[in-house]
């Protein structure tokens, strides 16, 4: 495991994003919501605000990904899941969160709404070409390999 040091503004009123236990790799992040809270109806989507603005080194990115408890009790997702920061950008962290359950889900400030993980990444140079390599799979795509 690697450990990095990346600068954040806090604009809210809450904990930084933090590890659960020693072996996580996603740090719970809260809602910011100094109005109050935001009701989710189902099918319904928003974008809630954290207070959270990062400095992540070139090299890495933030993915924002659901909780896997409020996908299990409530239906409650992440539409663009995994949501991406890029190390230059500096704004707020909104994450834009799905209610698909049957029911509505009141979001309230300081609530645990996302996992942030902190991820170092390749970039690819593309090399043009009429042909590629073959593979044992080829061009087998959905359902190629059938149930098991």
């Amino acid at each position: 495991m690697k450990n990095i040091s990346v600068r954040i503004v806090n604009k809210s009123h809450h904990p930084l994003p933090a590890y659960s236990t020693q072996d996580s790799a996603g740090m719970d992040v809260r809602a910011y919501l100094p109005e109050g809270s935001i009701t989710l109806h189902p099918m319904q989507r928003c974008l809630i605000p954290t207070g959270l603005h990062i400095e992540l080194p070139s090299g890495y990115e933030c993915q924002i990904r659901p909780r896997s408890g409020l996908a299990l009790k409530h239906g409650i997702t992440i539409v663009n899941s995994p949501g991406t920061i890029d190390a230059d950008y500096r704004g707020e962290i909104g994450v834009i969160l799905m209610n698909t359950g049957a029911e509505d889900f009141v979001v309230n400030d300081g609530e645990r709404i996302c996992q942030m993980v902190v991820k170092e990444y390749t970039r690819v140079e593309w090399i043009a070409s009429e042909t590629l390599e073959t593979s044992e799979r080829g061009e087998g795509g959905f359902g190629h390999t059938g149930v098991k």
